[in-house]
């Protein structure tokens, strides 16, 4: 068998600037306005650069080109499009225009800014597992970013079938400190089917949102409801104990008997230094009826004299590491990055 010659760094560069080409020519496809259909109303399903697919009134996905006059677009916008009267190289349509966004769940970018996640979202699942590890501080991230957009959340523990009896039982009593404040928290394996009943019940005739760290298994719970969906799963990496990311792009699926879910990309770290600490205090639920009544308007809910939020945490009614979180989560704005941050923060 004839040995395979290497490239050299020149013809390396070569094959590496025609490709980029040849992708940008892709890119840049383009429909001749006098060859489009009249407006019509859909779903963004997922987000691809300047490409989206949009599902029709009729639940067929187009993929279409996006004008360059929109802000953004996300999956779960509605959106006004035009059907092409061929299909050129894939692309079958052009987004016209985005209607008001109902909510938004939006994640902080230290390159970006402020990116919008996904849109019209009518609640988020939490989901966590005990692989890579059961993290109270990330589920805590997540409940402040529910709670600063005014999304119901839900916290699913995934892969409990992993737990022994002793762990299981840890894992419910860390855990019961949301009970207690009021979030519905549900035990959930793929494997042996418990819980699944009752997630798909929760999930019904809404439009929810899986988020979560990569490898908690959110790929797998989409499979484990949407038995027609197929996502796409991956495992934890051996080397680094860290879940791998085999959600690329949020992307909507729909349930058969009504409902929709979006599954989005694993976030290892969910950053919150786009809130101002006050607002920070707010998303944790429990702290609200103490906030603005501490000895000093600038208490900082540490070693503040008169700090009700303090006193609350010795009296039993808030979490001793529910308050370790908030403080984490100050400690880590002071390295945020100011010129992302609105022009009132």
């Amino acid at each position: 068998m004839t040995k395979k010659k290497h490239l050299n760094k020149g013809q390396k560069r070569r094959v590496s600037d025609n490709h980029s080409r040849r992708l940008r020519q892709k890119d840049n496809v383009q429909i001749d306005d006098s060859l489009l259909g009249p407006p019509q109303e859909g779903v963004v399903i997922s987000r691809f650069g300047q490409h989206a697919d949009i599902e029709d009134g009729q639940g067929t996905v187009h993929r279409c080109n996006l004008r360059r006059t929109l802000d953004s677009l996300v999956t779960g916008d509605r959106v006004v499009w035009r059907p092409g009267a061929d299909n050129i190289q894939g692309i079958s349509g052009v987004v016209e225009a985005v209607y008001p966004r109902q909510t938004v769940l939006t994640r902080p970018d230290y390159y970006d800014g402020i990116k919008p996640v996904a849109a019209n979202i009518d609640q988020i699942v939490v989901v966590s597992s005990v692989l890579p590890e059961l993290s109270c501080h990330i589920i805590d991230r997540y409940l402040v970013a529910a709670e600063d957009v005014g999304m119901p959340p839900i916290i699913a523990l995934n892969k409990v079938d992993l737990l022994t009896d002793g762990q299981r039982q840890q894992a419910e009593q860390a855990l019961q400190r949301y009970q207690d404040i009021g979030y519905r928290l549900l035990m959930v394996s793929c494997e042996t089917g418990e819980g699944l009943l009752e997630l798909k019940q929760a999930l019904s005739d809404k439009t929810s949102i899986f988020v979560g760290q990569s490898g908690v298994g959110k790929s797998s719970l989409v499979n484990a409801v949407m038995p027609h969906v197929e996502a796409v799963t991956g495992a934890v990496s051996d080397n680094s104990g860290l879940g791998q990311h085999t959600t690329t792009t949020a992307r909507l699926y729909h349930f058969p008997s009504g409902g929709s879910l979006i599954d989005s990309p694993g976030i290892r770290e969910f950053s919150l230094w786009h809130l101002e600490p006050e607002r920070v205090a707010w998303c944790f639920r429990e702290f609200r009826d103490y906030l603005g009544g501490c000895r000093f308007r600038d208490c900082t809910h540490g070693a503040d004299p008169g700090c009700l939020l303090q006193q609350a945490k010795k009296q039993g009614d808030i979490h001793p590491e529910r308050m370790e979180s908030y403080h984490r989560i100050i400690d880590a704005m002071a390295d945020r990055p100011t010129r992302h941050l609105p022009k009132n923060a």
